[in-house]
């Protein structure tokens, strides 16, 4: 099950030493829930070595005014500290699984 991400953890996260991938989602948002089994599938597939995590756009407002999300689906993928990566809108496992793979390289 992916983690919770919210305005108060995000940034001792992100600054961590692992890869960290936040899904910016809301319960009334249909595509989210499209993708929500396989953001939770990928944080059981990559636990310990990746950090996946969903934010509810609903809930915390911070986080995502912080890297102008305005669409959701929303996926953030961060190396090192760093913004390397984004994917906006539903997309399949494998696809989603390839962008956690290069964070690992």
């Amino acid at each position: 099950m992916a983690m919770e991400i919210n305005d108060n953890n995000y940034e001792e996260l992100i600054k961590g030493d692992k890869p960290v991938v936040i899904d910016f989602w809301a319960t009334w948002c249909g595509p989210c829930k499209m993708i929500s089994p396989f953001v939770d599938e990928l944080a059981q597939e990559y636990e310990g070595r990746v950090v996946i995590g969903k934010c509810n756009v609903d809930d915390s407002t911070e986080l995502p005014g912080a890297y102008g999300i305005r669409n959701i689906p929303t996926l953030l993928f961060f190396k090192d500290g760093k913004l390397v990566d984004k994917h906006v809108g539903a997309a399949q496992k494998p696809a989603l699984k390839e962008k956690v793979e290069a964070l690992l390289k």
